[in-house]
């Protein structure tokens, strides 16, 4: 089984990677197009939960692949981001090192250190002549030329050069989407541990630009909620990450919240 997550996914992108990757594995991955406002963190829960689906399978289970490629051009790396690999049990997953990417699998998963790949070096020790080297290395399409390489060098148990990394740690902030569901459920970056029968004061945002705090109630499961009623639930994300919902109706348009948004207030994550 293999799972690409990736912000690179329009028709042309998703038939060039099923292709390569199909060639390389014998079969076609699954792509998952992380779209919307804020990829990284879409890509962040999504990871997550791919991982936490693979347990309590009460049999063994087969190995899985997921590959992810959320990779900006922020001017920090000459050409993006690099690549790295870290194992979960006997899964692999083969990514781009990026912090908000990882956030959540080392805070939730204790994901705290991934091996990180130079291109170059990896390609050169594969065998590929210098011209295929420059090719691979150089493209601006390296998710499509280098990331399904990287998968089954390691998958297929071969040696890769690389350095064991640290993923930086980002300092909690206020509770941010992640992700709006097909529902509008707002699923949030983490569990608050809220007690149901308590309140929350949401930021609701008007069309006017202005921020009204609401009370929103705490309540055991979605079907506690009452109809047509905002509502904070444990829900089906992370590790019972708290979710934003309004049952029988979209808690993002409600709220005006976006992947992203911070729930209460705007602060900007940080990298300790």
């Amino acid at each position: 089984m293999i799972t690409y997550i990736t912000d690179c996914h329009d028709g042309n992108a998703r038939a060039r990677l099923s292709t390569r990757i199909g060639a390389l594995f014998g079969q076609a991955p699954t792509i998952v197009a992380a779209d919307g406002p804020d990829p990284e963190s879409f890509a962040a829960l999504t990871l997550l939960d791919c991982l936490i689906s693979l347990e309590l399978l009460g049999e063994e289970g087969h190995p899985t692949i997921t590959l992810l490629n959320i990779a900006p051009r922020d001017g920090v790396w000459p050409n993006g981001v690099p690549f790295c690999f870290f194992s979960y049990g006997k899964h692999l997953v083969v990514s781009t090192f990026n912090a908000r990417v990882l956030s959540l699998v080392r805070r939730e998963l204790g994901v705290e250190k991934v091996h990180v790949t130079d291109i170059r070096e990896a390609v050169t020790a594969a065998g590929f002549d210098p011209a295929g080297v420059e090719k691979i290395a150089g493209t601006q399409f390296r998710s499509l030329w280098y990331l399904p390489l990287l998968a089954k060098w390691v998958a297929d148990g071969r040696i890769v050069p690389a350095t064991e990394t640290a993923v930086p740690e980002l300092v909690r902030t206020e509770p941010v989407v992640a992700h709006v569901d097909n529902f509008g459920n707002c699923k949030l970056d983490r569990d608050l541990g809220l007690i149901p029968g308590t309140t929350l004061s949401v930021a609701q945002r008007n069309d006017d630009g202005s921020t009204t705090l609401v009370d929103v109630t705490c309540y055991p499961h979605l079907t506690a909620v009452p109809r047509n009623t905002p509502g904070i639930v444990p829900g089906s994300s992370g590790t019972g990450f708290t979710e934003l919902v309004i049952r029988g109706g979209s808690a993002a348009a409600a709220f005006g919240l976006r992947p992203g948004d911070p729930v209460l207030e705007p602060v900007d994550a940080q990298v300790a």
